[in-house]
């Protein structure tokens, strides 16, 4: 039986063994969080607890955090929501690209930054309070963005921020309460918690339409009977974030990427000159289709992703790729590999040795076939 080794993190990480523990003990309980009744009060007390944990992960006011169904609802509400002219990324998710199709598309460098200078331009053309969108972190290649020098950027124009963090929370150590985000999304199943759930920091002062309208929940910005399961799981996975160290992640995406770099200088990481994420890597196998190779790596037992997928699960060319010049065989010919905590230098020798294997089989078929 194939040892399966899962490489594929940023799509989803298992659930924390804390998490689950805590979910399974909250099964146990039962009312409507908007009940008054003693049972609907228990499940308020043990959602507002979550709550206040991410509010100290964000350093804001608890009455900030919305829970939501994660950060894809949360995008959208912030961008339908948003009344006025948008700049997004040209590398941000689709969740991001999707709700504003009248966005104003801030370029990006060669190496997936966000060019500040073209973002000052966009600024200078709106004569009405404008908001920026921007990722802290690439889901694909890793790329992290100068936060700090976009906030101020923004907020010197009059503009309101959301970011995207999805990516981030937990890998990067951020002083949020300093940079003062207008608006952040974040989902619960990256960080150990279980699908379904997330959250939105909202500005109140800066509102936004509503997405979800009826019951009143979460002060009216999200109606709808909360996701109390999710949210009590989201409150343990966002503490556990707060003590995570990925220095050894790193040391061993460092030394995956170093060893097929020098074996194979033909290949090519996508971002390699920028900051990355501690667990991203963006490698192209020269020749080989991504879509082949994430069968083949599944076939041999490894779960790696073709950096976008959609729904369907069909896989189609980056668009983040594109947006940093990339051109298109060569973004055809890559995969995204994303370790998690508990990646170890076996799991890396394993893919390395499966990786030359797929390639090394690739080239002496094509080579045949010529």
């Amino acid at each position: 039986m194939i040892q399966r080794l899962y490489l594929d993190h940023n799509a989803t990480t298992p659930l924390l063994p804390a998490v689950k523990e805590a979910m399974i003990a909250a099964m146990d309980l039962h009312g409507n969080p908007s009940s008054i009744h003693k049972e609907g009060r228990k499940i308020r007390q043990m959602i507002e607890e979550s709550r206040e944990k991410v509010a100290v992960f964000f350093g804001v006011k608890s009455a900030r955090v919305i829970f939501t169904s994660g950060a894809t609802e949360s995008n959208n509400h912030v961008l339908r929501g948003f009344c006025g002219p948008v700049i997004i990324g040209a590398t941000e998710h689709d969740s991001v690209r999707q709700p504003r199709p009248d966005a104003k598309i801030c370029s990006v460098t060669q190496q997936g930054v966000l060019d500040l200078d073209h973002l000052e331009e966009l600024l200078k053309e709106s004569s009405e309070p404008t908001l920026v969108s921007v990722m802290i972190a690439n889901n694909q290649t890793g790329v992290i963005q100068p936060i700090a020098e976009i906030l101020k950027i923004t907020h010197s124009h009059g503009g309101v921020f959301h970011s995207d963090c999805v990516q981030g929370i937990g890998k990067l150590t951020l002083d949020w309460s300093s940079l003062k985000p207008n608006y952040l999304s974040f989902s619960g199943h990256k960080i150990g918690a279980p699908q379904g759930v997330g959250a939105l920091i909202i500005d109140e002062t800066r509102p936004i339409s509503p997405l979800i309208r009826g019951g009143g929940q979460e002060r009216s910005w999200r109606s709808g009977t909360e996701n109390f399961l999710g949210i009590v799981g989201l409150g343990i996975a966002i503490e556990a974030a707060q003590k995570q160290d990925w220095t050894k992640v790193k040391a061993l995406k460092d030394t995956l990427e170093s060893t097929l770099l020098n074996r194979y200088p033909e290949i090519e990481i996508f971002g390699q000159k920028s900051q990355r994420l501690p667990n991203t890597i963006s490698l192209r196998m020269p020749g080989v289709k991504n879509d082949l190779q994430v069968m083949l790596f599944d076939l041999k037992g490894i779960s790696v992703s073709a950096e976008a997928a959609c729904s369907s699960g069909k896989v189609k060319s980056s668009h983040v790729l594109k947006a940093m010049g990339i051109p298109e065989t060569s973004r055809n010919e890559n995969i995204r590999v994303s370790l998690g905590l508990e990646t170890t230098q076996q799991d890396i020798e394993q893919f390395i040795a499966t990786w030359e294997d797929i390639y090394s089989s690739s080239i002496t078929h094509t080579a045949k076939a010529s």
